[in-house]
């Protein structure tokens, strides 16, 4: 598929004629929230099987055939070009797909957040997922486990031969618990109490996967955590269950911060049968405005994890969804709101703004002012910073990616996903 980025003047009727693709097939595709106020800058995926090139003033086919990776011959087969070193400016060359990469796609889908409308989330992208990871099963200090209402979740998972994973986490007073952690940890029929209830959640609601997000844990539950992993991992496999573990990002072994300091990659990437890697949140609704998921950040990350990782128990985080900041951002003053991409696109056209593009981050935002006279900033995703990070895992190789979380709209990409990948069912 193709990516174009709207300009000033474009409306969906001219971006239709150009590509030569139905006005509603368009529309459709790409869910336009905006049909009649297009915004510069948004980014719109064109649902055709390979993409179309125009030519640049100096440009030759040698350059376009390096440009895409595709034989010059194969260029002047498709396109039926007579003189190849005669093509006028603004011609326009079909560029046929490339191969598409299989692999793994995993999804978080968090039941208090999307309610009744839980089942409806998977169904709509279920065809794209291997595993729904089901967020989550809160361990409290005695052992037990905070039930959580997740058949209408796991039953649409396996409607759509999705894999579903029981999510396990330290989560208390809406935040991680280092104590809940350490509780858990220090105390072997603690641990035993919370495997036995979570084993038999898991047989009785068809689970089939066990998924560790412990966060917040510091330093001294390193070794504990990885013990306690080794404990579960016997247990699960013995059923012949999935177990893996979400980390936060880090790029270096010993990265200070109660955050980072309990994960261990290296030790965790022999226990589990992979990982869930949180490439996000390096701009959160706390922070001051940035990219949520910044390709170079991204990139250390993961370069980072392949060399102490198998590259086959990788699975890539990518956000769903962006933040709206209000500025002067004050450190510990208002939070910002967290929003789809549909959403920011808009809010954009609400209030008649340009969508910009950063080339470092590979990520969209811009700035507007409300009615009551305050400038926000908005950084979200789109086409094109989803498509950067799709390269980053087909460069890397890896396992695949997944998605935090459910129930924010963006339908380019899952139209990228099909132009790029073959999604694995293991059910």
């Amino acid at each position: 598929m193709q990516i174009h980025v709207v300009r000033p003047g474009d409306s969906l009727w001219s971006i239709s004629m150009l590509y030569g693709i139905p006005l509603k097939q368009l529309i459709q595709a790409n869910e336009v929230p905006n049909p009649t106020n297009l915004v510069p800058g948004q980014a719109l995926v064109i649902p055709i099987w390979g993409k179309f090139h125009w030519v640049q003033p100096g440009e030759s086919l040698f350059d376009i055939s390096r440009q895409y990776n595709i034989p010059i011959s194969e260029i002047i087969r498709i396109n039926r070009i007579i003189n190849p070193y005669m093509l006028p400016v603004g011609f326009r060359l079909y560029i046929p797909p490339q191969p598409r990469v299989e692999v793994d796609i995993g999804a978080y889908i968090d039941p208090e957040i999307t309610g009744k409308n839980s089942a409806q989330e998977v169904d709509k992208v279920g065809e794209n997922l291997t595993f729904l990871s089901i967020f989550s099963y809160h361990v409290n200090s005695d052992g037990t486990l905070t039930p959580l209402m997740d058949e209408p979740s796991i039953n649409a998972a396996y409607k759509n031969k999705v894999m579903p994973l029981m999510v396990l986490t330290n989560f208390a007073e809406g935040t991680f618990s280092t104590e809940i952690a350490t509780a858990i940890f220090t105390n072997e029929a603690l641990q035993d109490k919370v495997l036995d209830e979570a084993m038999k959640i898991m047989d009785q609601k068809g689970y089939k996967g066990l998924d560790f997000d412990f966060e917040y844990l510091g330093a001294e539950n390193r070794q504990r955590y990885n013990q306690f992993l080794r404990k579960a991992a016997d247990r699960v496999k013995k059923k012949g269950y999935f177990i893996s573990s979400a980390l936060a990002p880090k790029i270096s072994k010993d990265q200070p911060g109660v955050l980072y300091e309990g994960h261990d990659y290296e030790a965790q990437g022999n226990i589990v049968d992979f990982i869930f890697f949180m490439t996000y949140e390096w701009g959160w609704s706390g922070s001051s405005p940035m990219a949520v998921a910044p390709i170079d950040k991204v990139r250390e990350v993961m370069e980072y994890a392949v060399s102490v990782v198998p590259k086959n128990k990788i699975m890539m985080g990518i956000p769903l969804y962006g933040y709206d900041w209000t500025l002067p951002y004050i450190k510990g003053g208002q939070w910002a709101k967290s929003i789809s991409p549909q959403q920011a696109v808009q809010l954009a056209a609400k209030y008649r703004v340009s969508i910009q593009y950063d080339t470092v981050s590979q990520s969209p935002y811009f700035n507007y002012v409300d009615e009551q006279g305050k400038v926000h900033e908005v950084w979200f995703e789109d086409a094109r910073s989803i498509q950067a990070k799709f390269n980053l895992v087909k460069e890397l190789g890896i396992r695949g990616f997944f998605y935090w979380v459910l129930g924010n709209d963006f339908p380019q990409n899952w139209l990228l996903i099909q132009d790029n990948f073959i999604i694995k069912k293991r059910v």
